[in-house]
């Protein structure tokens, strides 16, 4: 059965729990949309935490926090970064729960995350919502992000390899930034997979982009297996940053996973939604990082 109550957490005092017994997520209601907590239950917490953050409330200018959160892309130094760092409405129903955040002056658009989690298992649904409150068309492309403790490794999976020349069209993008170094040791690039290290004591930021139709990304942490998935449109040009449906970036203090929508037209008062798929796995093992290994250990779980 899952159990969602109101709890104090790291000092906001209107935050919300959500568990099935197996699994727990925390939902703050004193800033956001934020989820700042998912682990299983009595275990750790997958997300990044900024402990100087935690329990602070209505700061000019756009926090980090940790966590997991829905922006708008392309990203602008402005609209991007709208701070989020005032209360949301939460509102409880049966054993779904929605936190939905107030009209950002900088942006004109309302931000809602809506967590339904299964009775049994690891399973999380998540959908993030961009409504258009102003009186004109704004475009834009939802952005979905998930800040990692320090010390794991991301991984996300190309489209299915083929050979040459019975497959000469392309199959997708991959996509630089100026700060992309290729020759960081923290990334690994192989045949079918991109997994890439977060190393607190690092601080060059890092970042690749690429696209999948069926798009994934998964952080391995002690042990743990965190796994996002998210279903992209079939034309990849439809993508912001160059046909990105994934990111990852990374800097000394977190590692991010990040699934993109497409980009879109959206007249006053309507709203585009994205939707991310979560699972949580124990005893995951990687000892070699080969194709072979990733094959047999990560593929199954996606």
């Amino acid at each position: 059965m899952i159990k969602i109550e109101k709890i104090n957490f790291k000092g906001w005092p209107n935050s919300w729990r959500v568990s099935n017994g197996e699994v727990a997520l925390v939902l703050t209601g004193d800033v956001g949309p934020r989820i700042m907590h998912f682990g299983f239950a009595g275990g750790q917490n997958f997300f990044k935490e900024f402990a100087d953050q935690m329990g602070q409330t209505g700061e000019p200018e756009w926090q980090p926090r940790g966590g997991h959160r829905v922006w708008i892309a392309p990203e602008d130094i402005v609209k991007s970064y709208a701070p989020d760092n005032d209360p949301v409405d939460i509102q409880v129903n049966g054993d779904v729960i929605s936190a939905t955040g107030p009209v950002e002056a900088l942006t004109g658009v309302s931000k809602k995350i809506t967590v339904k989690m299964a009775a049994t298992g690891t399973g999380v649904e998540v959908i993030h919502e961009v409504r258009n409150a102003i009186g004109v068309p704004l475009v834009l492309a939802p952005w979905v992000l998930t800040m990692f403790a320090t010390g794991g490794a991301g991984i996300h999976g190309f489209p299915p390899r083929g050979t040459h020349p019975e497959d000469l069209a392309p199959t997708n993008p991959l996509v630089m930034w100026a700060f992309t170094h290729l020759d960081d040791r923290r990334w690994r690039l192989s045949r079918k997979y991109l997994v890439l290290r977060q190393d607190p004591d690092n601080a060059n930021p890092q970042k690749l982009g690429s696209y999948n139709r069926h798009t994934w990304g998964a952080y391995l942490l002690n042990g743990e297996l965190f796994i996002k998935r998210y279903e992209a449109v079939a034309d990849p040009t439809a993508y912001p940053d160059l046909g990105c449906s994934f990111e990852t970036f990374t800097n000394q203090a977190i590692l991010e996973l990040e699934t993109l929508g497409p980009i879109t037209t959206l007249a006053p008062g309507a709203s585009v939604s994205h939707t991310e798929r979560w699972t949580a796995h124990r005893g995951i093992t990687l000892q070699t990082w080969t194709d072979e290994e990733l094959d047999a250990i990560i593929a199954p779980l996606v």
